[in-house]
């Protein structure tokens, strides 16, 4: 047997069929057109097809004159198989090089060859006819309503009138995933539809549900499709004519989306809105209309041009295309399945595999469980008592920190209680080490779930000291707003691309209550809070969420300078770490304390009285021996003031403290 040339062979469609050309012809290479950059990719696919040893990679490109190969190097070819064109309605003019040249391309290789030319077309070439189509029928003066639908009937004429050309076209319809797999590689055509059902499989399946009357299309799965082309491609006497590899039976709507929707569990269609309701409005060409009509349209993930595309106005007849294949297979001839009998395959499959929100569910077993959790400060403090509490949920928490031997002594830590814990030494103030270290977690870890921006630099000093220290502004800036925001953006490209990522924001109860010696620390903590306000309504599209902790005081070496002066109750890093946990779990928009939402609120009803309370405040808690540069160390503390003789913690009531659930926004 001769061999075969393939363009598009490492496209969905066209590796199946090079699949089954390598099945049916065991003695044959398959030498597959590939752009030098796809090399790898073909090369993955021949290793996992049998026979895949007879893939030869034929570089070139089918832009390029002569499709940049040299065709005398080519041994006896019998047939060649264009697949190769960009199948896209949303796809603008640049689709000519490739739908239109490039099949002049293949057709001119094909005479100098002497081979037959397998050209795939679509039934895309009937573009607005209204009526049946058949086999025969290829220019009736229809219009073309995209792009795709003109480029694709300009390659179908351009191969029909090639001189010497030996030619048969094959016209497939919607081509979806395999009927038993659901197999996929892209989200095309009927997929935009999916994501609506996965949102309406959310309601009750019991609540009824009406389907616009819009008409019917026409859906037929790649296996169907594979074996019809291979089949007719083989089969004697059938060159100069077209075959349409299509469901002899138009689909109507209401039927796919009751397919769909018993496979996602949404509710079913018990009713259908008249069309002529609808229609005029996704037709509409009144730009208030249109506007609207594509907001609503792109808030689901489909794209505008759909709307003018959901149903299809031909019928396609395939009469002379069944004929043909009775005879070629015979027995084997498989029908065109039922759509219902292969749906739950295919929703299956996109579930799995390409709904781009796949990444914002959690695991049945746990909301933390495989989430990769990236922690700054993870050495010490609220970062590594967060980082054990998040491995115990079964989170991979992967630690930054400056200190080397303190970051590995706490993941070995981790590991040692079965957690999975990995750390990365990067300076979240250096520009050079940010831009090292994101690429290196991503590359070993493939994605981030979420970042908590733990790092932080405090300073209490009063005004009248630090006139001269300008450097004290900027080097809590540096960590506390920079530092947070040079990984938030780093990590922003890729959690949008996933559409899923959540962010917290380690932030402070100061930030709500102003205390006085605290200007830098607040301004710089207040900056960032500032910052996620504005980037949480820029993302929430994308899947990207924000929690801001205000934080009281914790027990942490951050405070220790303080000494006595940390005249406010002091936490434990432990329900620290408990208030980061809420946050990644529970997502909320921020988490404060009873005292801090009371200071803003004080702070906003009775402003002077604050700076009243805070001028007294100032006078009555001096600055601290380290604020002073006294360096002796002797008299600081690492924890919260020594408690007064048979004073009496407080406790805030636990009827308040879930009080606080009711304030909008906010949890205590």
């Amino acid at each position: 047997m001769s061999d075969y040339v393939v363009t598009g062979g490492t496209g969905f469609l066209g590796r199946a069929v090079v699949r089954r050309i390598l099945e049916r012809d065991a003695s044959a290479t398959v030498h597959v057109l590939v752009r030098p950059g796809s090399v790898d990719r073909l090369r993955a696919f021949a290793d996992g097809a049998a026979g895949g040893e007879r893939i030869s990679p034929l570089v070139g490109d089918l832009e390029e004159p002569g499709l940049g190969i040299d065709a005398s190097a080519l041994p006896d070819v019998g047939h060649v198989v264009h697949l190769g064109a960009v199948y896209d309605l949303t796809a603008g003019d640049e689709q000519q090089a490739t739908n239109v040249q490039g099949t002049a391309a293949v057709a001119a290789l094909a005479v100098l060859l002497g081979a037959t030319m397998h050209h795939v077309s679509s039934i895309a070439v009937a573009g607005d006819h209204r009526g049946v189509f058949t086999e025969n029928d290829f220019d009736l003066g229809q219009n073309f309503p995209t792009p795709y639908h003109r480029t694709k009937f300009e390659a179908e004429k351009l191969v029909r009138a090639t001189p010497g050309l030996t030619w048969r076209v094959y016209r497939p319809a919607a081509v979806v995933g395999d009927s038993t797999t659901g197999e996929i590689d892209k989200i095309d055509g009927p997929y935009y539809l999916f994501r609506l059902i996965s949102l309406l499989a959310e309601l009750p399946s019991a609540l009824p549900m009406t389907v616009p009357a819009l008409g019917a299309t026409n859906i037929v799965p790649v296996d169907h499709v594979a074996d019809a082309l291979v089949a007719l491609l083989h089969a004697p006497d059938l060159d100069g004519r077209v075959f349409h590899l299509v469901n002899p039976r138009p689909q109507p709507m209401r039927e796919i989306y009751s397919a769909l929707a018993d496979a996602a569990g949404a509710p079913r269609a018990v009713g259908s809105i008249p069309g002529s309701v609808v229609t005029p409005l996704l037709r509409s060409t009144n730009r208030h209309v249109v506007a609207a009509r594509d907001a609503v349209f792109e808030n689901y993930d489909i794209p505008p041009v759909m709307a003018e595309h959901l149903t299809l106005p031909t019928r396609f007849d395939s009469t002379l295309t069944r004929a043909a294949l009775d005879e070629a297979m015979g027995e084997n001839r498989s029908r065109v399945p039922e759509f219902r009998t292969y749906a739950p395959a295919l929703w299956s499959y996109w579930r799995a595999h390409l709904d781009p929100y796949r990444a914002r569910r959690d695991d049945p077993a746990g909301p933390l469980v495989d989430r990769h959790v990236v922690i700054t400060g993870g050495s010490s403090g609220i970062g590594k008592a967060s980082a054990f509490a998040a491995a115990r949920k079964g989170a991979r928490v992967i630690l930054v920190a400056r200190d080397e031997e303190k970051l590995t002594a706490v993941v070995e830590e981790i590991r040692a209680t079965g957690g999975d814990a990995h750390g990365y030494v990067c300076d979240i103030t250096d520009d050079a080490s940010v831009a090292e270290t994101v690429p290196a977690i991503l590359r070993d870890h493939h994605h981030v779930d979420m970042l908590v921006n733990n790092a932080g630099r405090s300073i209490r000093r009063s005004l009248t000291l630090s006139t001269d220290r300008l450097h004290d502004f900027e080097r809590t800036m540096a960590v506390n707003y920079f530092g947070a925001l040079r990984l938030i953006l780093a990590l922003l490209p890729h959690m949008r691309e996933r559409k899923y990522g959540h962010i917290v924001n380690i932030s402070s109860a100061s930030v709500q209550s102003h205390p006085p010696r605290f200007a830098a620390y607040v301004a710089s903590k207040s900056a960032l809070d500032a910052f996620t306000s504005v980037a949480a309504s820029e993302t929430l599209a994308d899947g990207v969420s924000f929690t801001t902790v205000h934080m009281p005081l914790v027990d942490t070496p951050m405070i220790a300078p303080t000494g006595n002066k940390n005249v406010n109750k002091v936490e434990t890093p432990e329900k620290a770490a408990a208030m980061v946990m809420r946050a990644l779990i529970e997502k909320p928009k921020r988490i404060d304390v009873p005292t801090g939402t009371a200071a803003e609120w004080g702070n906003l009803l009775m402003p002077r009285s604050k700076d009243r309370v805070l001028a007294s405040y100032y006078k009555a808690y001096p600055d601290s021996a380290a604020a002073k540069g006294i360096t002796d160390t002797s008299s600081w503390s690492s924890g919260p003031r020594a408690p007064r003789k048979n004073r009496r913690e407080f406790r805030m009531p636990r009827v308040v403290r879930r009080a606080g659930r009711w304030v909008p926004g906010a949890h205590w």
